[in-house]
Parts: C-alpha cells; structure tokens; sequence
C-alpha cells in the first residue's frame, strides 16, 4: 500500500475511514458511479470491476480457466480474488450475499486454497448485516 510519509498511521487511517463515510453517504448506484468516477483512473476502475466480476463465478465454484475466459481476467486476479474471499475481511462475500449472488456450496470451492473451511460470508466485528 502506498505511504504518505508526511502522514502518521493516524492521520492515514482517519483519511481512509473518511473515503469510507464518504461512500456510504452515496444514495444509490448512479451516485457511486459518478462518485467513483471522479475518484479513480480508468485503470483503477477497471481493475476493481475485473475483481468484482468474478466473485460470482468463484462462488459458483467455476474454474480459475473458466472464469478468465468468461472474463478476460488473468487468473492471478482470480486466485487472489478467491483468497480474500476465503479469509479476507467478508467484503466480498457480505456484498455478494446481500445481492443474492452467494452461492455457498461453491464458495467453499473457491476456499480450497485456503486449509480453513467457509461456512458463510466472514463477517468483521462491528459490520451490520442487512
């Protein structure tokens, strides 16, 4: 991650926390876009949707081989994809629950490089479901 050397680690988390409440004030999916769009490059958009894009298939228990040429996305994306979803921070799975785009008995699937086994969507202390 990139360092503001002229930022404290308190200073750069109050920041990223601020981006945070920022995007939750957004409304509905034409704020964000026009949100995001003003935030991000082509490139950094482009990157984000390319991981998004394959969380579905992940969860659907698809191949890596499959999934990059449904997508176009370069299966390191994938397996890195398929790693946060198995332990990173529940994102992705909270997201792609609420949309209805979970799809468990695959999720596990996509765990399998992972040695700890998925039940459901990890969840962070602290996150609201619903």
């Amino acid at each position: 991650m990139k360092t503001h050397r002229s930022l404290t680690p308190r200073q750069e988390a109050l920041a990223e926390r601020n981006l945070y409440t920022a995007i939750a004030a957004l409304r509905d999916a034409e704020e964000v876009r026009a949100f995001f769009r003003d935030l991000c490059t082509p490139a950094e958009l482009q990157a984000m949707s390319d991981r998004w894009s394959v969380v579905d298939y992940l969860s659907r228990g698809l191949p890596y081989r499959e999934i990059h040429h449904l997508t176009g996305v370069s299966v390191t994306t994938i397996g890195r994809v398929a790693r946060f979803l198995a332990t990173g921070n529940g994102g992705y799975g909270l997201v792609a629950q609420r949309l209805g785009k979970w799809h468990l008995h695959a999720a596990r699937a996509a765990a399998s490089a992972s040695s700890e086994p998925v039940t459901a969507p990890r969840r962070r202390e602290g996150v609201r479901n619903g």
